[in-house]
C-alpha cells in the first residue's frame, strides 16, 4: 500500500505534508523547480513507507491510503505514479 494525494490538493499545495515526510517522497517541494507550475503535490509510490504522517499533516484532507482512496478520486493513484515516470 502507498499513500496518494488526491483532488483536494489541487490549487492548495500547502506543503505541510512535505515538511513531515520522513523519506522525502512528496514532490515537487516548494524549493524544487516546477513547484509553482504543479497543479498539486504527488507521492512517489516506490518511496512511500505508509507512515501516515502526510495524512495527519494535510489541512485539506488530500492524502489517502491507496485502499481508502474515494472512488471518485481513484484516477489520482495513476496521476501520482505517472509524475514519477509510471512507478
Amino acid at each position: 500500500m502507498t499513500y496518494v494525494i488526491a483532488e483536494p490538493c489541487i490549487g492548495q499545495k500547502d506543503a505541510s505534508c512535505v515538511e513531515v515526510c520522513p523519506v522525502d517522497c512528496i514532490h515537487p517541494t516548494p524549493d524544487e523547480p516546477g513547484f509553482e507550475a504543479a497543479e498539486h503535490l504527488h507521492i512517489d509510490p516506490e518511496e512511500c513507507i505508509d507512515c501516515d504522517a502526510c495524512a495527519t499533516a494535510c489541512p485539506v484532507d488530500a492524502c489517502f491510503p491507496l485502499e481508502d482512496l474515494p472512488v471518485d478520486q481513484e484516477r489520482f493513484a495513476a496521476v501520482n505514479a505517472d509524475f514519477f515516470g509510471g512507478a
